[in-house]
């Protein structure tokens, strides 16, 4: 069987998948929410809770937490995103206990006191600082904040300084207390363990969880077409042009996948072959698109000297030309389609790759699609297809640019834009 889920009467959800040529699990315990539930006061709070879990429960110290699973050669860690929040374990099957007990410990009984709180707000202080000084990826916080102004999925995850300098344990608390209910959990293993073991052994632990059950109200963002562009000293450029694009449920969105690959996608792609390889201006340069419960976003990355800029937007903007009008070649397609499935099939070796598909797929789409679903489906794009979605993402008029440089004002760089839009 592909996979097995367990519905608790609380309303938390277990999936797992048997995978028995392998000697390890990966547990993921997932909690929908995520730097999009937040308010403009309480922005980063999600990450913040996240950190704070790594900190000491009341039953063991950070470090104990540290060292039981590195005494078995295990993994622990956790990440939070814009739309949800996950603590993770992998370890070798016989352990799957051990993985279960420190999890669940850090969830249920964390201290989060005062003095921990302090303490931490300091690192995180210090994490929003080494952003600053990462231009290559501020860059694509200030292009979702561009296109998403106003809105939560616009806010950087990790929050501002003024807001985690804000937070008190109190409100880390309540927090909590609101959004780690069960109808908002889900519990994904992956490997060499049984169905039965795993809902054996977690049942008795989430079973008597209480909380109200969450309506999530999800307000769609609208989307702006500006150009936020930010004074850097900095060597290079670092710019990103893009446009909303498709959620998770929208079915265009493997033709999305299938274009931005061949687009941007990787070394043989367009914009790496055209822009870096044959007219040497840039280091860096690809596309992407990442898709949200109710949204997506597309967006081309550029890291270049000042005076390349010009240039690699208007080649920039003929390949996404070129794509809306003629769509792509019938040997770009299938070399895309190659791609993306040996990359899909490839990471199907990690159990960590089949425990983040049950948790992801569970949270976004109520169901897991089998790898061969997927296959199929990136199977049926045509070149019409590719045609058709391309006119809806890259229509100019949505266009939004984010762009980090050494300028002395954006007037040239606003008029590239405006020229090339027209």
């Amino acid at each position: 069987m592909f996979y097995q889920k367990e519905v608790l009467p609380n309303g938390v959800r277990i999936l797992s998948q048997q995978v028995p040529h392998v000697r390890s699990v990966a547990l993921g315990i997932w909690v929908d929410v995520g730097s999009r539930d937040e308010s403009d006061s309480t922005a980063g709070i999600s990450h913040y809770i996240e950190h704070m879990l790594f900190k000491g429960t009341h039953n063991r110290t950070a470090k104990q937490i540290a060292e039981e699973l590195d005494a078995v050669g295990g993994q622990l860690n956790a990440f939070t995103t814009k739309e949800y929040t996950c603590y993770y374990a992998k370890v070798l099957d016989e352990h799957f206990g051990l993985a279960v007990d420190i999890l669940t410990d850090m969830l249920f009984n964390s201290k989060i006191d005062e003095q921990d709180v302090e303490r931490e707000k300091n690192v995180i202080l210090e994490e929003i600082k080494m952003y600053e000084d990462a231009p290559d990826e501020l860059v694509h916080d200030m292009f979702a904040k561009t296109i998403w102004s106003g809105h939560p999925l616009g806010r950087p995850i990790i929050g501002t300084t003024e807001t985690v300098s804000s937070f008190t344990f109190e409100d880390l608390r309540s927090f909590m207390k609101s959004n780690y209910t069960p109808h908002r959990l889900v519990i994904s293993v992956a490997g060499n363990v049984s169905h039965q073991q795993v809902v054996e052994k977690l049942t008795p632990i989430f079973q008597n969880l209480s909380g109200n059950e969450f309506s999530r109200e999800l307000a769609r963002p609208t989307h702006s077409s500006e150009l936020n562009c930010r004074s850097k000293e900095t060597e290079q450029v670092h710019m990103v042009i893009g446009s909303p694009g498709f959620s998770l449920k929208d079915e265009s969105v493997y033709i999305a996948q299938v274009i931005n690959t061949i687009l941007g996608g990787g070394l043989s792609s367009r914009l790496f072959q055209e822009i870096r390889e044959q007219r040497g201006l840039v280091y860096s340069v690809y596309s992407y698109h990442s898709s949200y419960y109710d949204t997506g976003i597309f967006g081309v990355y550029a890291g270049l000297s000042k005076q390349n800029v010009g240039q690699a937007m208007e080649l920039i903007f003929k390949e996404l030309k070129d794509i809306k009008q003629k769509g792509v070649t019938p040997i770009e397609l299938q070399r895309a389609k190659d791609q993306l499935k040996g990359n899909l099939l490839l990471s199907l070796e990690s159990v960590n790759t089949h425990m983040s598909r049950l948790g992801k797929s569970e949270l976004y789409l109520k169901k897991v699609y089998k790898p061969e679903e997927i296959v199929e489906k990136l199977n049926k794009v045509t070149v019409e297809d590719t045609i058709r979605v391309a006119n809806e993402i890259f229509n100019h008029d949505n266009f939004s640019m984010a762009a980090i440089g050494p300028w002395q004002d954006c007037g040239e760089l606003k008029a590239n834009l405006e020229n090339l839009k027209g």
